[in-house]
């Protein structure tokens, strides 16, 4: 039961992530049709400022699954009940003060950006604060159900919602669009829809998943012990907003909306590109914390095996999109929103090339996690913000947004390419040589569809849409193929034969 909840959540994930690809792909033009390059960018610009309001979790959400895990294998009901009521509470707590928090920065937006933006965008970015400040507030407490439902192992559910989310958002948006209410109409749909989901997940965990709550005489002893924990998990959290909003608050600051709207568009690739990686590894963190809890013999080698096993996997299918976009993203930016946004396309590269070493890494996240050793990581990538930050000031006074992205690879390089992997097999006896050897293995298979996407480039003009998707679906099979003979093991093979033939026998009985 529990590998088939972890496969569907697999699929799942990657429907979610295909359906949401396709969504951005089709519902963007769209709203800068309506909005404009000035109000899509103070749109991107609002929602990474309320983005930090999630910091106050201090990394609370993601420490329940460590927790919840170690009452589990004590088999401690009562102590599971307890944990769940000290989080309630606690992030009913944090929800509220999110929510004053957010009324402070909409009362001085103009201090942050008044040498940027006019007063009519300022006046506009307020409002939109406004309501994702009340939708970041209501998420705080509704993130306990979620994480229930998680350590339940529940993908199949948890992935279903979100797609629910996924596809509701825009359909119901766009006639508001059409009817001139721009992008406030855009944040308080989301809203709304995030409300309805929260309630749903809320419903699914006390109905169907009997999940129970404790409020009294609960252990400080605990909550202390949680506050260590998690801190380290928030300092890393800090570090992912810096890294991925930072720069478009240095950019409103420095060069205006427009240059935002130009930076976002670039920035959206690389967070589907991140997701992508994500939707693997995510569905291992209840399995890697059981590990790690019990400590049962050949546990540090399962990690070893799931960590290379996964990046191995991770990195099939980003390298497929990373070289994709090197060879067709150009033209797609065009097709896709206009001239204007050439800068996209070198912003997208900065910024998805040096996060793959991260990425493909993803497990080693979570087993630090589940050890307690992401205090480390928890610094140095704090250090490396910070830096980030400054390059990032200086190179966007002179290259705008390329100059911003360029300060976010320099830091990223240096943390994830170096530091970590030295740590990784340090002090987590994680065998990295193991695994940079078996993603070097990639290389022969790598070779000819380079050498294909090289001579389109080159060689083969897209004159229209038609010959432009032809062209990406041969890039697909020649990648296939390539990686089919030349760089996919037999457990990576036995992966793609099963589903056929499952499909093949259930054809074959119909």
């Amino acid at each position: 039961m529990e590998k088939r909840q972890n496969k569907a959540g697999v699929v799942l994930q990657y429907i979610q992530i295909i359906l949401g690809i396709i969504i951005t792909i089709f519902y963007t033009p769209i709203i800068l049709g309506f909005i404009g390059k000035s109000e899509y960018g103070i749109y991107n610009l609002a929602i990474s400022i309320t983005a930090y309001l999630s910091l106050l979790s201090l990394g609370f959400g993601s420490s329940y699954i460590r927790f919840y895990s170690r009452y589990k294998a004590k088999n401690d009901e009562k102590e599971i009940r307890k944990l769940n009521g000290l989080f309630l509470i606690t992030f009913l707590i944090i929800g509220i003060i999110a929510f004053l928090c957010g009324l402070v920065l909409c009362r001085y937006t103009e201090v942050l950006f008044g040498s940027g933006l006019t007063e009519s965008e300022i006046s506009l970015t307020k409002k939109l604060m406004f309501v994702l400040t009340i939708n970041m507030a209501i998420s705080f407490p509704a993130s306990v159900f979620n994480s229930y439902v998680t350590s339940q192992e529940k993908f199949v559910f948890q992935k279903l919602v979100s797609l629910i989310r996924i596809v509701t958002s825009p359909f119901v948006t766009i006639p508001f669009l059409i009817m001139g209410y721009g992008s406030l109409a855009m944040v308080v749909v989301t809203t709304i829809i995030s409300f309805i989901t929260y309630g749903i997940n809320i419903y699914y965990c006390l109905r169907k998943l009997k999940m129970k709550f404790i409020f009294k005489n609960l252990d400080l002893s605990v909550f202390k012990e949680i506050f260590i924990f998690s801190i380290f998990i928030a300092i890393n959290q800090i570090v992912n907003q810096i890294n991925w909003t930072a720069d478009k608050i240095i950019i409103g600051h420095y060069q205006g909306s427009e240059e935002i709207s130009v930076y976002a568009i670039g920035s959206t690739f690389n967070t589907m590109y991140v997701t992508f990686s994500a939707a693997i590894s995510s569905v291992f963190v209840p399995r890697i914390n059981k590990w790690v809890s019990e400590k049962k013999e050949g546990w540090n080698d399962k990690l070893n095996d799931l960590f290379v096993k996964v990046g191995r996997i991770q990195f099939i299918i980003l390298l497929l999109v990373l070289t994709g976009f090197i060879f067709f993203g150009q033209y797609f930016i065009l097709l896709w929103v206009g001239e204007g946004y050439e800068n996209s396309y070198y912003i997208a590269l900065l910024l998805i090339v040096p996060v793959t070493i991260a990425v493909i890494q993803n497990v080693g996240i979570e087993i630090q996690r589940a050890e307690n050793k992401h205090q480390f990581r928890s610094i140095v990538y704090l250090i490396m913000a910070i830096i980030n930050v400054v390059l990032s000031i200086f190179l966007c006074k002179k290259f705008g947004g390329i100059g911003a992205a360029a300060g976010t690879t320099i830091s990223l390089l240096v943390a994830n390419g170096f530091i970590m992997n030295i740590y990784y097999s340090k002090k987590l006896n994680i065998e990295i040589g193991r695994f940079w050897k078996s993603i070097l293995k990639f290389i022969p298979a790598l070779i000819m569809p380079v050498c294909f996407g090289v001579v389109i480039m080159l060689y083969i003009p897209f004159n229209n849409i038609g010959m432009f998707i032809g062209l990406i679906l041969a890039y697909i099979v020649v990648y296939g193929v390539s990686f089919w003979f030349l760089g996919l093991n037999k457990y990576e093979k036995l992966l793609i034969k099963e589903p056929i033939n499952k499909i093949l026998k259930g054809r074959k009985h119909d």
